[in-house]
């Protein structure tokens, strides 16, 4: 349901808000927070509506600093009414995964746990670990995130031995498949040796070990195998044996045994400081531990029972029916329990229960949870503090008034001026946030091959990157004075940076700075450059380095930051000269425009095999005929023309 719009938030306006709140029904549902811009800043569940909505502006003293600056920019508020609560539970799910609002974010994503990832999208999957959770194709699926990663790249390595499994991204040769065919390790997916079904089948199998279902499959595998030696099929029998005894390897070094060995239930506690959450979920299935998750929340966002809550929605909406445990097990009481409980029982199609053990053998689970998330949070803590000290010095170097919250790095990369391209990479809080790093393509015509300017080029990046806060300066300085109002300095999550590093010395320095005046920007933007010889730090305006040590944690950090950018920059550097190069040989032949250029690398991947490949294969692809094919032939092959000819 949609309420009327204004651009003046409700807080300022308390007539218009208790109007609104009156119109919230006591019922289930989900409710939607839009700002001016009707941006949606937070979706949230409850099973009365009105109440929990009430709550944001009633209980302000007890907001997070996060959630009363979310208030300030209330300015309208959505519900849908649902029949249950398991149904509002699964609804704001499918919303949150659309819409993806700011606010709604309580796991930090800092790349600190890794994921195993199954691409059930490609036509013959692959598996891999990964740091990078992307959930844009919603068939991929994604295990995890596991808190020790030698001992989950030690399963996959003991899963690849003894399931025939996809070894590379892309094949080694176009004709024949590689080595790990002949040595059984692979089916032959790159020449299709083996069928999509049979591989899927094959994979199945494998995600059955990372769901926590392995005795489910060594049940299954033993049926088979005493099937196929009944059937005097001795090779396939030995084949499943071997499989069999690799899985009973896998879970050999388990140190988590229960008697009750037939339960299935997933235990979770969690200790915090005053800024961080670490989180650990224990996965016990049938006895045996087989998984050993872990999270890292912002310890303001909540309750330990509001943080546990919310952990464990997350986790359950993106696994598997089958992956749910029969009993839950937590550290602390869970504020909507009951509502949780229905909703996952639903989806397993058999009972949930939900509890904080009091039994002796239950409690010194949650208790071993806890101990290991201690130590997570140590870990934790200290690479904050290493941070901090980094931040703090680098503030007392630069004289600035607070520690730099938001740093962004520039760098130019090219070769003689070909191809040039810049990077602006972003750190928060000291930490690399790559969701806001950014490319540029330099588009200056003075700069082209044989003639490079770095100058021009640094100037022409930060004037596209400053331009729009250049035009709206005033709104700009407006927001962020009101921010600094509610939240602490470090905890601005404002698009604009506390500080700005150039890589290159006080040439580049210079063109920055004359840009940054032209737009009326210097006093908003504290700009350095860091040069890379002697790693000296030059500030505007000043003809010597600062007096600094290379060492010093300060100084390291902006080293980090402008290796980052300078890594950054030549990745996509390198990218666009391959791309490049790879038209260019492809330009020349007459008839070939850019549509059936992509369809041709498509289909044999790299110019090589296109080179290699007959005109008869040539035609094969789409939009190719007998003609276009023969012509794409001689450009590659003009001794055969001339024989034609």
């Amino acid at each position: 349901m949609t309420l009327n719009r204004s651009p003046v938030p409700l807080h300022k306006e308390p007539e218009r808000l208790e109007a609104r709140l009156k119109e919230l029904p006591l019922t289930p549902g989900v409710y939607f927070m839009r700002d001016a811009n009707d941006n949606i800043l937070y979706i949230g569940k409850s099973k009365k509506l009105r109440s929990r909505v009430r709550s944001y502006f009633r209980d302000d003293h007890r907001l997070s600093p996060r959630i009363a600056l979310m208030v300030m920019q209330i300015t309208d508020i959505e519900f849908i009414v649902t029949d249950s609560e398991a149904e509002a539970l699964a609804l704001e799910a499918n919303l949150i995964k659309q819409h993806q609002p700011h606010f709604n974010v309580l796991l930090k994503d800092d790349k600190k746990y890794p994921y195993l990832c199954i691409t059930w999208s490609d036509k013959y999957p692959r598996i891999f670990i990964t740091r990078k959770r992307r959930l844009g194709k919603t068939r991929d699926r994604y295990y995890g995130p596991y808190v020790n990663v030698g001992v989950l790249r030690r399963t996959l390595g003991i899963v690849k031995r003894i399931f025939p499994l996809r070894q590379r991204p892309k094949p080694v040769h176009k004709d024949r498949p590689c080595l790990n065919y002949d040595i059984g390790k692979c089916p032959g997916v790159c020449q299709e040796l083996i069928t999509p079904e049979d591989y899927r089948k094959t994979m199945e199998k494998v995600a059955m070990i990372f769901q926590g279902r392995t005795q489910e499959l060594e049940a299954a595998l033993t049926v088979h195998m005493e099937k196929a030696a009944e059937q005097l099929n001795f090779e396939t029998a030995a084949y499943l044996r071997d499989q069999l005894q690799g899985l009973q390897y896998l879970g050999a070094d388990q140190k988590v045994s229960s008697p009750d060995d037939t339960v299935t239930r997933d235990a979770i506690a969690l200790v915090a400081d005053d800024h961080h959450a670490c989180i650990q979920l224990f996965q016990v299935r049938a006895g045996r531990l087989v998984g050993h998750l872990g999270f890292v929340a912002d310890a303001q966002s909540g309750t330990p029972g509001e943080i546990l809550q919310r952990v464990l929605e997350e986790h359950y909406q993106t696994v598997e029916s089958v992956e749910i445990p029969a009993e839950i097990l937590t550290q602390h009481g869970l504020p909507e329990a009951d509502m949780l409980a229905t909703y996952l029982s639903e989806r397993r199609g058999r009972k949930v229960s939900i509890a904080v053990p009091q039994r002796q053998s239950k409690a010194d689970l949650i208790e071993m949870i806890e101990r290991n998330a201690g130590y997570e949070l140590a870990r934790t803590q200290r690479f904050a503090d290493r941070n901090n000290q980094a931040m703090l010095d680098l503030a007392e170097i630069l004289d600035l008034p607070d520690m730099p919250h938001r740093v962004e790095g520039y760098d130019i990369s090219h070769i003689q001026g070909s191809d040039a391209v810049a990077s602006q990479v972003v750190f928060i809080d000291g930490l690399p946030a790559k969701q806001h790093y950014r490319h540029y393509k330099i588009k200056d015509p003075t700069v082209r091959a044989g003639h490079s300017d770095d100058f021009a080029s640094m100037a022409e990046v930060i004037r596209r990157r400053f331009r729009r806060y250049a035009e709206n300066k005033e709104t700009v300085i407006e927001r962020r004075t009101e921010s600094s109002s509610v939240l602490a300095p470090n905890s601005i999550r404002e698009d604009f940076p506390d500080l700005v590093m150039i890589d290159g010395g006080k040439g580049q320095l210079s063109a920055v700075v004359e840009v940054l005046r032209d737009m009326n920007l210097m006093d908003e933007i504290k700009v350095v450059s860091l040069a890379k010889q002697r790693e000296e730090i030059f500030l505007p305006g000043e003809s010597l380095p600062l007096a600094t040590d290379a060492e010093q944690p300060g100084v390291q950090l902006l080293r980090r930051l402008r290796d980052e950018a300078h890594r950054f920059a030549i990745s996509f550097h390198r990218k666009k000269r391959t791309d490049r190069m790879r038209r260019s040989r492809l330009d020349d032949i007459p008839g070939l425009g850019s549509q059936r250029k992509k369809e041709l690398l498509a289909h044999f991947r790299s110019i090589d095999y296109v080179r290699e490949a007959s005109a008869q294969q040539i035609s094969e692809v789409p939009g190719f005929g007998p003609k276009l094919a023969q012509q794409v032939y001689e450009y590659f092959h003009p001794q055969s023309a001339e024989v034609t000819g």
